[in-house]
């Protein structure tokens, strides 16, 4: 790809210390005010200790759960342990906080295993329960659980009335539930940081993607995998010379997302992943592609304003729908994406930083104050069936 889109799609871009060097554009109106809220004084959370067999055992066996996509639930732990939100005394407490690694069971390549998240989890459950009697007093709708693998039986029907903090963002499936919050993969701040360019680098590539576009061991007949969107992606633009798409994942792939314009984001097996936040971060435009998607902080990330949204039937058109867009809009998004509020709320930083994802997390739980007083249970009343669900979800853990 030799052609240089010109200076006037050269896009402004931030460093993770975020130094206003770039022209950058703030979130009008009310998003832009939740983007920067502050959680502290909004709401306090109690952390129950659990066992080390539920976390830190856990993590000791895999230290690939650090980096892996849904490491947020390690992470949120750590970032609560020292939050000035966290309280010592449960009284006092607005929300209940129940640290179980539940996606920190691996395979070889490094794909979480579903198979012991539900007993796992509702062991910990019975321990809270019989050990402290706050469970008991809402059956859990002032406890919210880092819940982010995707079981397609659904959510744990122990789980029926607590707040979920998820990572699998898709309508009208069985692992969403009404009233999560939603949060963004886990992406290496690290890692990202290391790739930087200059901020003066043109912006030569027009619409950049790498990763697959036929899954043939899951997929043999072609069809299922994307809907056939990114089989539609290969098949009319594979020689498109506006496009620069591949399967091969080059070590240049975050440079070259700082030097394009456009990036595709289409759904795989499910609707998102972590080229969204990757997008985001290095300033180029996301492209998104998942009729179902349902994005992170959606209440406070104005996503119709920094992306593009493409329906899955609309993909043998793209090129027309991306070059039909004037400058001028395209040049707003690259000043939106440039907001260092925008890029600090897709990430889970070490340490934490003030409107990171951490906070985002915590505005979300802090919005849904104050409890609604019919979740309290009169003493003895029991609304939740500890027996539902499979058999093997029942067993011990």
């Amino acid at each position: 790809m030799t052609k240089d889109f010109g200076a006037d799609l050269v896009g402004p871009r931030s460093a993770f210390k975020f130094h206003r060097t770039q022209p950058t554009e703030r979130i009008s109106g009310s998003a832009g005010d939740v983007l920067e809220d502050d959680p502290v004084g909004r709401l306090k959370v109690f952390v129950y200790e659990l066992p080390s067999k539920y976390n830190k055992k856990i993590l000791q066996k895999d230290p690939r759960c650090l980096t892996h996509m849904f490491a947020a639930e390690i992470y949120m732990h750590r970032f609560l342990l020292s939050s000035p939100v966290r309280t010592l005394n449960p009284e006092e407490a607005d929300w209940f906080y129940t640290p179980v690694y539940t996606t920190c069971d691996l395979t070889p390549n490094g794909l979480p295993l579903p198979f012991k998240s539900p007993r796992m989890m509702r062991s910990a459950i019975q321990l809270i329960s019989s050990n402290w009697p706050y469970w008991n007093r809402t059956e859990g709708a002032d406890h919210f659980f880092i819940e982010e693998k995707a079981i397609d039986r659904g959510i744990l029907p122990l789980l029926q009335r607590a707040t979920l903090v998820q990572t699998f963002g898709q309508r009208n499936h069985v692992c969403l539930k009404d009233g999560s919050v939603i949060i963004p993969p886990y992406a290496p701040p690290q890692k990202m940081q290391a790739h930087l360019i200059p901020p003066s680098t043109p912006r030569s590539i027009f619409v950049y993607f790498r990763g697959l576009f036929y899954d043939v061991g899951n997929d043999p007949e072609g069809g299922y995998y994307a809907r056939g969107a990114r089989a539609s992606v290969w098949e009319n633009f594979k020689d498109n010379p506006l496009f620069d798409i591949s399967t091969e994942h080059p070590t240049t792939y975050y440079e070259d997302m700082q030097r394009a314009v456009f990036c595709l984001c289409p759904l795989g097996w499910a609707p998102w992943s972590p080229r969204l936040v990757e997008a985001v971060i290095f300033g180029c435009i996301p492209v998104i592609i998942a009729d179902d998607i349902v994005l992170p902080f959606a209440d406070a990330i104005p996503w119709e304003d920094i992306g593009v949204f493409v329906a899955e039937k609309d993909v043998p058109k793209l090129d027309t729908i991306l070059t039909s867009i004037p400058i001028n809009e395209i040049l707003r998004k690259q000043r939106l994406l440039a907001n260092p509020s925008m890029k600090q709320a897709m990430l889970f930083p070490q340490p934490a930083q003030s409107r990171d994802a951490f906070h985002q997390i915590l505005n979300g739980l802090a919005r849904k104050l104050p409890h609604d007083k019919n979740v309290y249970l009169n003493p003895g009343e029991k609304i939740l069936n500890w027996t539902a669900g499979p058999v093997g979800d029942l067993k011990p853990w």
